[in-house]
C-alpha cells in the first residue's frame, strides 16, 4: 500500500518550491570620523541581511575621484555582502587634511573606517591609485584584510616618476583657465575616445572640486615605493589589468606579488568602472567567495 505524504512533509515540501523573495539592494551614504577629518562613505548591503554571510568589501578609488566611480559596480557585489566605498581625505566630500599625504597615511584614514565600523575582517579592492592604498591597508592590518583586487597598479619606475613630478596633474589653476583645458583632455586621454562626455566633466568636476588638494593623492601613488612594499604582501591578490595608462606599470606589479593571479581585460580602457564593471564583479566575487 502507498502512503500519502503526512501534513509535516507536504508543508516542508510546499516550503521548499517556494521562491526567495527577490534581494534588494540598499545604496545609501554616510560619514564617519577618521583622524584627518570626516570621511564621506558610499554603501551598499542587501536587504536580506546576507552581508554578514560574505566577508566586507572595501572599495578604494583613485585621486582626484572619489567612492563614486564604483556606483555601477556596488548594486551588484552589494547583493550578498556589506560593500563601502569611502571618499578618501581631500576628495570628494571627505575632509582635507591640513598637508599632502603618503599613501601609508591614506590607508591609516581607510583603517579608521574599519575601526569605527568594528569590521572584524574585510576584502580590499583598490582601483589605480587606490590599489596602493589597499596594498599599505593589507600590509598594515594583515589579520584583518583577507584578501585583495587591484584594478591597475602604478608602479612608477625612475624615469616614469621623474617625468610626473616635472608636471603633476592635475594642474594648478592659471588665471587664462587653460589648465581646465589641459585636465580635460588629460582625461579624455586616460578615459578613452569613447568615453561619454557627460562622464569626462564629473571627473573634471571631481578634480576642481578638490581644489589645491587634487594632486595629492596622484602625486603620492607617483612617489610611492611600491617596487620595495607589494613584495610583502602576504594575502592572495587578484590582479585586473586593463588596457589603460596604467598597462604596463600594472603588469610590473604582477611580477612582484607573491601570491597574485592576474586577468588582463584588454576590452577596457581607463573607463573600466563604467564599462566593464560587470566583468569585474564577475572575477572579483570568483576570486572572494572561494
Amino acid at each position: 500500500m502507498t502512503r500519502s505524504p503526512s501534513r509535516s512533509a507536504a508543508r516542508t515540501a510546499s516550503l521548499s518550491s517556494r521562491k526567495s523573495p527577490p534581494v534588494t539592494v540598499h545604496l545609501r551614504k554616510m560619514y564617519v570620523d577618521c583622524r584627518y577629518g570626516q570621511l564621506h562613505v558610499h554603501t551598499a548591503f542587501p536587504s536580506n541581511g546576507g552581508f554578514d554571510e560574505r566577508t566586507p568589501l572595501v572599495c578604494i578609488h583613485p585621486g582626484p575621484l572619489s567612492g563614486g566611480v564604483f556606483r555601477a559596480l556596488l548594486p551588484d557585489l552589494g547583493s550578498d555582502r556589506s560593500v563601502y566605498a569611502p571618499d578618501l581625505p581631500g576628495c570628494g566630500e571627505s575632509g582635507a587634511p591640513e598637508q599632502a599625504l603618503s599613501i601609508a597615511e591614506y590607508a591609516a584614514a581607510v583603517g579608521d573606517l574599519l575601526d569605527t565600523l568594528r569590521l572584524r575582517q574585510v576584502d580590499v579592492l583598490g582601483y589605480q591609485a587606490g590599489s596602493l592604498v589597499a596594498a599599505e591597508l593589507a600590509l598594515a592590518r594583515p589579520e584583518q584584510v583577507r584578501r585583495v583586487v587591484f584594478a591597475g597598479v602604478p608602479v612608477f619606475d625612475a624615469r616614469e616618476r621623474e617625468a610626473f613630478n616635472a608636471r603633476p596633474w592635475p594642474g594648478k589653476a592659471r588665471e587664462d583657465g587653460s589648465h581646465l583645458v589641459d585636465e580635460w583632455q588629460r582625461i579624455r586621454r586616460s578615459r578613452g575616445a569613447s568615453a561619454p562626455l557627460g562622464r569626462l566633466g564629473e571627473d573634471l568636476a571631481a578634480a576642481l572640486r578638490a581644489g589645491n588638494t587634487a594632486a595629492w593623492l596622484p602625486a603620492a601613488a607617483a612617489n610611492h615605493a611600491a617596487g620595495e612594499r607589494l613584495p610583502l604582501l602576504r594575502q592572495p591578490a587578484l590582479v585586473l589589468r586593463a588596457k589603460d595608462e596604467f598597462w604596463d606599470m600594472t603588469a610590473r606589479a604582477d611580477a612582484l606579488l607573491r601570491d597574485a593571479r592576474r586577468v588582463d581585460l584588454e576590452a577596457h580602457n581607463g573607463g573600466l568602472f563604467d564599462t566593464g564593471a560587470a566583468d569585474v564583479a564577475r572575477y572579483a566575487r570568483e576570486f572572494l567567495d572561494r
